[in-house]
């Protein structure tokens, strides 16, 4: 029978580092996308904790300066890549390693809806389903596959998801659609990637951010109701998905790939309705 000594000592070498040292990320380099707010700011200023400086994207540079100035406050370099990710991506990775010689880590945030309404997939105009699409997964890929061609010493890439693309989504179907297509593009990419890059991916439940409460209007009446349907009885907050992301890019998640994480406070199902209400 095994020694639980054997996790933690191999036999005729030095002792590994404790589990808490795994959770570092010194001296690496990340790209955050759609970081200008909410959970991509949070994820920037997570991995900027664990000791990673962070390329920064969005296209509002006032939302960037706010997150690069918490970096900088967290002791660690930002580097403000503002613009339309969209086609971006091969930029945004260039620039990653022609300021800080190295690309480690990649976290394709940047998602959502350039509408502020929703509506039934019937009532879809197929603009709007293309355009989601292209934001949400497009997007995505391409991100991936910059991040890849420049992961020189191998890396990790790490998509937000959604539990939207768990289920059924009435009223966000495309948004939902797209997210499933990068769950399953997270599991092939992992395949394809390794062993040299992880590839894994996060599913976010209810979390409070500017985007959260304008498109789908939830205040916090609404906030309190659906936080009832959770069982550890809360909202999520923007730091509860930045945590999963420093895990998932850490070494502590080292033999850790083509996963998908859901954080949602325990709800692994939306009650279904027909309202417009969207969580």
């Amino acid at each position: 029978m095994q020694s639980d000594q054997s996790n933690s000592v191999t036999a005729g070498s030095e002792p590994v580092s404790s589990v808490m040292d795994q959770f570092r990320l010194d001296g690496k380099a990340a790209v955050v996308t759609g970081s200008g707010q909410g959970i991509g700011r949070a994820i920037a200023w997570g991995l900027a904790d664990a000791g990673c400086n962070v390329v920064i994207n969005s296209r509002r540079v006032g939302d960037l300066e706010v997150t690069a100035a918490g970096i900088e406050a967290r002791g660690q370099k930002a580097l403000i890549a503002d613009g339309d990710i969209r086609n971006f991506s091969e930029t945004i990775a260039e620039r990653a390693v022609a300021e800080f010689g190295r690309l480690d880590i990649w976290v394709n945030n940047v998602g959502g809806s350039d509408e502020k309404v929703t509506r039934t997939l019937i009532d879809t105009p197929d603009d709007i389903f293309r355009s989601q699409l292209e934001l949400n997964l497009t997007t995505a890929f391409q991100g991936a596959k910059a991040a890849a061609m420049h992961m020189d010493d191998g890396g990790v890439i790490i998509n937000i998801s959604s539990g939207a693309g768990m289920r059924g989504s009435p009223h966000t179907g495309p948004y939902a659609a797209a997210k499933a297509g990068m769950n399953n593009m997270t599991e092939t990419l992992a395949l394809e990637l390794a062993p040299t890059i992880r590839v894994n991916a996060i599913a976010p439940g209810p979390v409070v951010t500017e985007a959260y409460e304008e498109v789908l209007g939830v205040d916090a009446e609404r906030q309190a109701i659906v936080a009832q349907s959770i069982p550890l009885q809360r909202i999520g907050m923007p730091n509860d998905i930045a945590a999963a992301v420093v895990y998932f890019a850490s070494p502590a998640a080292s033999w850790v790939t083509g996963q998908l994480l859901l954080v949602a406070g325990g709800r692994t199902h939306r009650t279904v309705n027909y309202t417009n209400d969207g969580v």
